[in-house]
């Protein structure tokens, strides 16, 4: 099946594309954008991808989700729309990264410019229907998604993963620590911030793992 997608990633997941799971995933997908309102918009829904090609990934952090609501979903996991008021979980990683680095908290929510630096913002699920999390869940996404971080795992090194709860630590059990950083800790939403993503330095450890590697640090 014929994808629009960044090259790098149509190259990497064409065997994915070709399989029957994945027929029966756009079929659905095709179906809700054209009966119901979904998120993020059709031409967004691979934007991490599009964002952050497969061989300049250095940051990968999991979401599960994109923002249900109007306006809010791009494409980015835990990113809004500029002009978008900031969810409570990325006002939480904003907190974090001020006290880690000291850098101001920023006023857009709009994550674009980590995508772009090599931060792979991916959630587990790529759509959703408006106002109903979860409802695209199960789909198929979510083995397409996995194949994505196997392809990183397997082919790439030095990459830092950024697993933020149970849901993205099961996502990267597979994942091989001596090839690769794996930062675990809690989800950073309201009720689960103060776990361990509090005071978690998971920014500046990552940047200090590139630069050991040789690779250029994220300006968060």
């Amino acid at each position: 099946m014929e994808v629009r997608i960044e090259d790098s990633w149509r190259r990497e997941l064409q065997p994915e594309f070709d399989k029957p799971y994945f027929e029966l995933l756009t079929t659905f997908v095709r179906h809700a954008y054209q009966t119901r309102r979904c998120f993020p918009p059709a031409g967004l829904i691979f934007n991490a991808f599009d964002s952050c090609p497969f061989d300049r990934v250095k940051v990968v952090i999991i979401g599960q989700d994109p923002y249900h609501d109007v306006g809010q979903a791009h494409g980015l996991c835990f990113s809004v729309n500029d002009g978008v008021a900031i969810p409570p979980s990325l006002q939480n990683i904003y907190k974090e990264i001020h006290r880690d680095l000291g850098t101001p908290i920023p006023a857009s929510g709009n994550l674009q410019r980590w995508a772009e630096q090599g931060v792979l913002l991916l959630n587990a699920t790529l759509t959703v229907e408006a106002h109903k999390p979860g409802s695209h869940q199960g789909k198929g996404w979510e083995e397409l998604t996995d194949a994505a971080i196997e392809a990183l795992n397997r082919k790439r090194e030095h990459i830092v993963f950024m697993l933020w709860g149970s849901y993205a630590q099961r996502k990267g059990k597979f994942i091989d620590r001596g090839r690769h950083l794996v930062l675990q800790t809690s989800h950073p939403s309201p009720l689960s911030v103060y776990r361990g993503f509090d005071g978690c330095g998971h920014f500046s450890a990552a940047n200090k793992y590139l630069v050991k590697n040789g690779i250029q640090p994220i300006e968060w």
